[in-house]
C-alpha cells in the first residue's frame, strides 16, 4: 500500500466515524456526558492506530469538524505518543489504546518520591483533558527531592489514580477535562522518559509545549470548518430570503453569497497555515539532537502565527454563521451555538496576545520565544 493510499484510506474512515458522529452531536452536547461510547468509535475505527504524522493531522481535522470533543481527544492522543519519542523513547500505538496526559504547565500539585524501584506519585492535577478515560497517561510532577520535573507513563487504571469528575465548563463539554487526583501511584524507573526542560539545553525536547499550541490551532480550524458546512446544510435547506432581497432562495442572495466567500476564504487559509506549522514541527522534531534554537524559535513562530490567525478566523465563523442561516437557527436543536462556545473555551487556553507578541518579536528583533509550558 502506497503512502496516498494509506492517507486515503484512513481520511474515508475518518469521514464515516464524522457522519456517525454528526448525527447526534448537538444532543451529546447538552447532555454532556463522559464520552465513553464515542472513544469506543474511535477505537473499532482502528484510526487511534495511525503513525503517519500527516494523515494524524488530516483525520483530526475531519473528525474535529464533525465534533471538536472527539477531535481535541484523538489529537491529544497522537500528541501524547508523539512526545515519547522526544526522549528518545518512542512508542508504538496499540490496538485500542488510548492516550492522555496529565500535565496542565501552570499546576505543579504532583509530587515524585523517589522509592527504591522508582517513585510514588501524589496530589492533584487540574484540566487533564482525557485523563478520566484513557488506558495510557503521560503524566509530569516534580521530585520531592531534587526539584526536577520528570515526565512519565503510567497505566490509566492504576490504583490510585482517580478522576474529579468535576469538568462542567460551557464548552467541549465532552473532553473529560476535569482534574486526576494520584494518591501513592508507583512508577517504575523504567517508565520515565526524562527530564522535562525549562531552558533552551534541549530544543528538541522544549517541542512537546509547541505540539499542544498545534492541536489547538488544527481544531480551531476544525471547528470553523464544521461551523460552515453545518452553515451551509441549513442555508440550502432552510433559511428564508429575505423579503427586501428580490431573490426566491436565500442561495441567491449576493449578500449572502458574498458573506460564505468571506469565511469560506479566511477558513482556508488558516488551514493552509495550521499545515504549515505542523509540517514545520515535524522537520524540527526530526532533527533530533542537532536541532537548533533559531530552528527551534523559527518553528515556534510558525505555529504562534497558525494560533494567532486561527483563533480570530474561528472566533468570527461560529458567530457570524447565526447571521447567515438566520432567527429560526437559534433554536437549541440545531445546536449551532456549540461551535461558538468550543471555539471560545479552547482558543481562551492561553492568552492568544501573547502569541501574538512573539511572533512580532521574531520577525522584528529575532527574539525567541521563551521555552514554558506554553511556547
Amino acid at each position: 500500500m502506497t503512502f496516498t493510499e494509506g492517507r486515503q484510506k484512513w481520511l474515508t474512515v475518518a469521514e464515516e466515524l464524522a457522519t456517525a458522529l454528526r448525527v447526534d452531536a448537538a444532543e451529546r452536547d447538552r447532555l454532556g456526558e463522559p464520552p465513553v461510547r464515542e472513544l469506543e468509535l474511535l477505537r473499532q475505527s482502528g484510526l487511534l492506530t495511525i503513525t503517519d504524522w500527516s494523515t494524524q493531522q488530516a483525520v483530526t481535522r475531519v473528525v474535529g469538524a464533525a465534533d471538536a470533543n472527539i477531535g481535541h481527544l484523538l489529537g491529544y492522543h497522537y500528541l501524547q505518543i508523539w512526545r515519547t519519542g522526544l526522549f528518545d523513547k518512542p512508542f508504538e500505538p496499540g490496538e485500542n489504546q488510548f492516550w492522555a496526559g496529565v500535565s496542565n504547565p501552570l499546576d505543579a500539585a504532583l509530587s515524585l518520591t523517589p522509592t527504591e524501584d522508582g517513585f510514588v506519585v501524589d496530589g492533584r492535577k487540574t484540566f487533564a483533558t482525557g485523563a478520566a478515560l484513557a488506558d495510557r497517561l503521560v503524566v509530569s510532577a516534580t521530585r520531592t527531592d531534587t526539584g526536577e520535573k520528570l515526565t512519565f507513563l503510567v497505566d490509566g487504571g492504576t490504583p490510585g489514580i482517580s478522576p474529579s469528575g468535576d469538568w462542567n465548563n460551557m464548552g467541549q463539554r465532552l473532553t473529560a477535562s476535569g482534574g486526576v487526583v494520584f494518591e501513592q501511584v508507583p512508577v517504575s524507573a523504567a517508565d520515565v522518559l526524562g527530564r522535562q526542560p525549562d531552558d533552551e539545553t534541549s530544543p528538541r525536547l522544549s517541542l512537546a509545549a509547541l505540539g499542544f499550541q498545534l492541536v489547538l490551532s488544527q481544531l480551531h480550524v476544525a471547528i470553523a470548518e464544521g461551523a460552515l458546512a453545518e452553515a451551509a446544510r441549513y442555508t440550502r435547506s432552510t433559511t428564508r430570503p429575505w423579503f427586501l432581497s428580490g431573490v426566491d432562495s436565500a442561495t441567491d442572495d449576493p449578500y449572502v453569497l458574498g458573506a460564505y466567500g468571506e469565511l469560506v476564504a479566511q477558513v482556508e487559509a488558516a488551514g493552509l497555515l495550521a499545515d504549515h506549522a505542523s509540517d514545520a514541527l515535524f522537520a524540527a522534531s526530526e532533527q533530533g539532537a542537532t536541532l537548533t534554537v533559531e530552528q527551534r524559535a523559527a518553528t515556534a513562530a510558525a505555529i504562534s502565527s497558525a494560533k494567532v490567525f486561527s483563533t480570530r478566523v474561528v472566533i468570527e465563523t461560529t458567530s457570524k454563521v447565526f447571521e447567515l442561516c438566520g432567527a429560526r437557527a437559534t433554536a437549541s436543536g440545531y445546536g449551532f451555538d456549540r461551535f461558538w462556545r468550543n471555539a471560545r473555551t479552547l482558543t481562551l487556553h492561553d492568552p492568544v496576545s501573547y502569541k501574538a507578541r512573539e511572533v512580532g518579536e521574531y520577525f522584528l528583533t529575532g527574539g525567541r520565544a521563551p521555552y514554558t509550558g506554553y511556547s
